[in-house]
């Protein structure tokens, strides 16, 4: 006897599809989050004549676009360091920052610098290189938490790494070989995503082991974050939109993942200017359609290195001696800039245990 489909299956994928979805500029993070549309029609097209709700008003819904840094203003001329704390210590910590008096602040971006530089090069300073990435880690934290509250679901024998069968019971169910889906409507769309599923772990999975550690089930859930997953998210995305499969998304098929017309009806001044975005921004090469360099153009478009960018920042603000790096005590001199006065308990990343950070 099969048991049930697992926690992202039949009986939980409608709360799943609305609870996974990240917005109007995220990618989608997981293959069963694509084809969520076929299963459930009302959570990908809403009502007849009107944009899809993932797609938003300009079509952005596939398009990943790296979380700023802050959305404060960068304003320190007038003494307003609120982005730079954000930056070096994340904006949701960073709400708790008067928590600290400011000997207590800066003895923890003490043992903050020491982490950066043991992290690196261990040579007693701190690089551009090792401030980028520090800022880096902090931007991502997002995804290695959401991979955080997921492990325990995928890692069912607790040996610390996902397997591809733990993985696909703990979505899809137990089901005995050749007997997979035979108890659900629809059967073979979900083998299609179950196969989608396993091509995706297959590409995240670089040491070919079948057995994913956190940095590859990262990459699965979040590929579009890994360089070596750019083609499976390109491939992705031509599977979706391509409906008659000659390997190009055309207008219409463009225009179809976003809006559904109902009979007679005119066409919204959006969706006119979906076509126009397509013609004129999408469609690189002016053949009338996008190929595979194309749409990765479109979903993952090339974006500024914010980290490097606020590293530099910080760095020419409290490199003292102009040597290119910064000592402890450049940057605890200058530690309102990073963590603030009084203010610093920017929450968790200046007391949590150390390994946590």
């Amino acid at each position: 006897m099969a048991a049930k489909l697992g926690i992202f299956g039949r009986t939980r994928s409608r709360a799943w599809g609305a609870e996974r979805s990240w917005g109007l500029t995220m990618w989608r993070p997981s293959l069963l989050l694509l084809l969520l549309p076929l299963l459930l029609p009302p959570l990908r097209r809403g009502a007849q004549g009107k944009p899809s709700p993932d797609a938003g008003p300009h079509g952005q819904a596939r398009v990943h676009q790296a979380a700023p840094l802050s959305d404060a203003p960068h304003d320190d001329a007038h003494g307003n360091f609120q982005y730079d704390h954000e930056a070096f210590l994340g904006r949701e910590v960073a709400k708790e920052f008067d928590q600290l008096t400011p000997e207590e602040s800066q003895a923890r971006l003490g043992r903050i610098v020491d982490r950066m530089d043991r992290a690196g090069d261990g040579d007693g300073w701190v690089s551009l290189a090792e401030l980028r990435s520090w800022i880096a880690h902090t931007q991502q934290r997002h995804i290695r938490d959401s991979v955080s509250a997921a492990w325990d679901t995928y890692d069912t024998d607790r040996d610390g790494r996902v397997g591809w069968e733990e993985l696909r019971n703990a979505t899809y169910g137990h089901y005995a070989p050749g007997e997979e889906f035979h108890d659900v409507e629809d059967a073979e769309t979900y083998k299609k995503m179950l196969a989608r599923d396993e091509r995706r772990f297959r590409v995240a999975d670089q040491d070919g082991d079948s057995m994913a550690t956190r940095e590859e089930l990262t990459a699965f859930l979040h590929p579009e974050e890994f360089p070596h997953m750019r083609d499976i998210v390109i491939a992705e995305t031509l599977e979706d939109l391509d409906k008659d499969k000659d390997g190009y998304v055309q207008v219409e098929e463009y225009i179809a993942d976003l809006y559904s017309a109902e009979p007679g009806e005119e066409e919204p001044a959006w969706v006119q200017t979906e076509r126009q975005q397509f013609r004129d921004f999408r469609d690189l090469n002016k053949d009338g359609r996008l190929d595979g360099s194309e749409v990765g153009y479109w979903v993952l478009p090339p974006s500024q290195d914010q980290p490097l960018v606020e590293a530099n920042h910080l760095l020419h603000e409290s490199d003292v001696d102009k040597d290119g790096r910064l000592s402890k005590a450049e940057i605890l001199q200058n530690w309102n800039m990073f963590v603030g006065s009084q203010a610093t308990n920017y929450g968790e990343d200046l007391t949590r245990h150390h390994d946590e950070l």
